[in-house]
């Protein structure tokens, strides 16, 4: 929620939109049974790709120390989300998979987040929604500001 002395620019409207839309995203993964998006774990699990990512990548991305990123994968290979396997290119380097239960959990993710997104169609209306969703995109895109 927004301090109303808070000063209103873009930036305070862009992290408490993607605050909100983590909130109702982790609340509904942990009522769907998903324990691990309840907890700093699932910041780690959006930068596994879904066929795998070297973990050296993941320390790099979620911008944690290597010793954090490494509890993080601890953590959710005690809970059989993911393996790590050696690298194929670099035996010195770890590789981090999905298991089987990890795809099932991801599968059910995607369906969330398209719930998660009806309801914003819903209440914004679909032409505004694809105008945010462009913008957001351009924003994005290489995360560069002239």
């Amino acid at each position: 929620m927004k301090d109303p002395d808070a000063p209103d620019h873009i930036g305070i409207n862009l992290v408490l939109a993607a605050e909100a839309w983590e909130r109702e995203f982790n609340a509904r993964m942990l009522a769907a049974g998903h324990t691990a998006f309840g907890d700093a774990r699932a910041r780690v699990v959006r930068f596994i790709g879904r066929t795998g990512s070297d973990q050296a990548r993941l320390v790099a991305l979620a911008g944690m120390t290597k010793q954090a990123v490494k509890v993080h994968l601890d953590g959710l290979e005690a809970d059989g989300l993911i393996r790590r396997v050696p690298s194929s290119a670099d035996k010195r380097q770890n590789r981090v998979e999905f298991t089987e239960l990890g795809l099932a959990i991801l599968a059910d993710a995607d369906r969330i987040k398209g719930e998660i997104e009806a309801l914003y169609v819903a209440r914004s209306g679909s032409e505004r929604f694809a105008r945010m969703r462009d913008a957001l995109r351009i924003l994005s895109d290489d995360g560069q500001f002239s």
